[in-house]
């Protein structure tokens, strides 16, 4: 008497649910492009090497090199300022200046990066600073201003993001103990309406 196949071995975990794989390759990337700015942060463009970000990361340097191919490809990645920019900015006008320095405050809690504050060490890189310079200027105070109404968009969105830069200074680089101590929203309301100066001037 035949009778029908037995019991199926459960799927293999990679079969079961490729997800977290994924979700491993994004976590790495993302300690990579962390690990090169904070370097970035402290020295020269041309005194990192990419076994340094792979140490910092606590990854391979092979392993740099298969997400991002080369030291200029990664570096080109972390010296951009578009993704940043994009969720820096992602707010109605009115209420974008709290909406920007609870970005910045929750970014350095979060994730331990600030989403300008990079530009602050552009001296540092020689050529490279020119770049960071660059696209500082076109992703970020440009991009506000093109969202900015009335008279000296370009004065105003750049005030504005002296502002933040200002706090990001204080917040990451002096480490003013108040300020980490301070609850966010308790940041965003006080300091939140000096940046909202310059976006939304009163009449």
């Amino acid at each position: 008497m035949t009778t029908g196949p037995g019991p199926q071995p459960p799927a293999s975990p990679a079969a079961q649910s490729p997800a977290p794989v994924r979700r491993d390759a994004e976590v790495t990337k993302a300690a990579i492009l962390k690990a090169a700015r904070q370097l970035l942060a402290r020295h020269a463009h041309a005194d990192i090497t990419l076994k340094a970000v792979a140490k910092r990361a606590g990854v391979s340097a092979p392993l740099v090199l298969k997400y991002f191919g080369n030291k200029d490809a990664l570096f080109a990645r972390v010296m951009s300022f578009d993704t940043d920019a994009a969720d820096l900015l992602d707010a109605p006008l009115e209420d974008l200046g709290r909406h920007m320095v609870r970005h910045v405050v929750a970014s350095q809690r979060e994730r331990g990066s600030d989403p300008l504050l990079r530009i602050a060490f552009a001296p540092l890189h020689g050529d490279h600073g020119d770049v960071l310079r660059a696209n500082f200027r076109a992703q970020v105070t440009e991009r506000l201003a093109d969202r900015l109404p009335g008279p000296d968009a370009g004065l105003r969105a750049e005030l504005a993001v002296a502002t933040l830069v200002g706090l990001g200074v204080m917040y990451g680089i002096a480490r003013g103990p108040h300020l980490h101590a301070a609850d966010i929203t308790a940041i965003a309301d006080r300091y939140g309406p000096a940046v909202q100066a310059q976006l939304t001037p009163a009449r």
